[in-house]
């Protein structure tokens, strides 16, 4: 071993030491915040907080690592401080490896009690009943548009978006090491959608078969022969599964929206969206205007949608998701005037941007 590397080892050794003090220090300060947090009755997750302190370290930290290194180190530096006086407990829309899942590691760090959960129903219920403090569940695909079972149940709950995760979608095509022909096909139909290109050039006589989540997918290839699964590569290490390719959805920029639901109302963070749903109405120009009051107060729309009300034929609720935050003069004067021109008016939640 040359004496330049063993003095550049000794430098490198000096700094992890710093780094390790300077993070114990930094948990005791985590401490001091958490027990000042409990005195005042305060949420010990706080959105706008943990974005505006990894918004910090990556302005501060111009090297040779990526902005998504930096954010994943601190992440899971904020949930092992964050958790030292209260863990946190996490629904998902499971199973393991979901790319929920992963939208709730990303978000949370790894060091929470994550607990799976079948459905997005399911998954919001399991704070609705306090069998879990948040919930993690997909909102839209940029491909595929909207997930109505978590539309439909955030209009019926009285919890709050709090924050909104935005992951890249890499679907992955899993067998197992042993397989040679490919009769069946599992996978989500949201995952079966995004890949349908690649599916029919590869395996035009499959049989598609979809399941409650490409996780799913993955377990039941593990148990069967002439099957193969698109799931995610986490999908693949836990139910030891070989990749034959990687990356086939069929567009390249594919991504899924995510969004943190639980019982706290967050503050802004200067870079806030809000998420709404209304029902208009029944005459000419009602939606006409409802989004003049949008205009007028200068609210920059980013979405607007429809879904059945469910509860009389032909009438639809809209939701819009706009730029701002609830606790804005501008958005809280639409919502005062939306009071006055729809049947039905309700904030879904304020929320940073992912």
């Amino acid at each position: 071993m040359t004496s330049k590397l063993t003095q550049i080892r000794k430098s490198i050794d000096k700094i992890d030491i710093e780094i390790a003090k300077l993070i114990g220090k930094r948990a005791g300060l985590a401490l001091d915040v958490a027990k000042t947090k409990k005195t005042q009755n305060l949420d010990i997750y706080a959105p706008s907080r943990e974005k505006e302190v990894l918004k910090n370290v990556v302005c501060a930290c111009k090297g040779q690592l990526s902005e998504e290194t930096i954010k994943n180190i601190y992440t899971e530096i904020i949930s092992a401080c964050r958790n030292l006086e209260n863990p946190i407990k996490i629904a998902f829309l499971g199973p393991l490896s979901t790319f929920s899942h992963q939208a709730a590691i990303k978000n949370f760090g790894s060091t929470n009690f994550f607990v799976p959960v079948d459905t997005p129903q399911e998954t919001i219920e399991e704070v609705e009943c306090l069998r879990a403090d948040f919930a993690v569940v997909p909102i839209e695909n940029s491909n595929e548009g909207s997930v109505n079972a978590t539309l439909d149940k955030l209009v019926e709950s009285d919890l709050k978006i709090c924050s909104e995760i935005s992951l890249k979608i890499i679907q992955c095509f899993l067998v197992k090491p042993e397989n040679s022909k490919i009769l069946k096909i599992y996978s989500h139909p949201h995952a079966i959608a995004q890949c349908k290109k690649w599916i029919a050039k590869n395996y035009p006589d499959a049989e598609l078969i979809p399941v409650s989540s490409t996780s799913q997918a993955a377990k039941k290839v593990s148990m069967e022969s002439c099957s193969a699964a698109i799931a995610s590569e986490a999908a693949a290490k836990i139910y030891k599964l070989k990749i034959l390719q990687k990356g086939i959805q069929d567009s390249r920029e594919n991504w899924t929206r995510f969004f943190v639901v639980g019982k706290i109302s967050t503050n802004p963070s200067g870079n806030d969206k809000t998420s709404l749903v209304f029902t208009v109405k029944n005459k000419i120009g009602a939606l006409y205007e409802i989004l003049g009051i949008f205009n007028k107060n200068k609210v920059d729309l980013t979405k607007i949608e429809s879904r059945p009300t469910k509860k009389k034929a032909w009438e639809y609720m809209f939701f819009v998701d706009f730029n701002g935050h609830i606790k804005d003069k501008n958005i809280a004067k639409t919502l005062e005037s939306l009071g006055k021109f729809c049947v039905f008016v309700k904030s879904l939640g304020s929320y940073s941007k992912g």
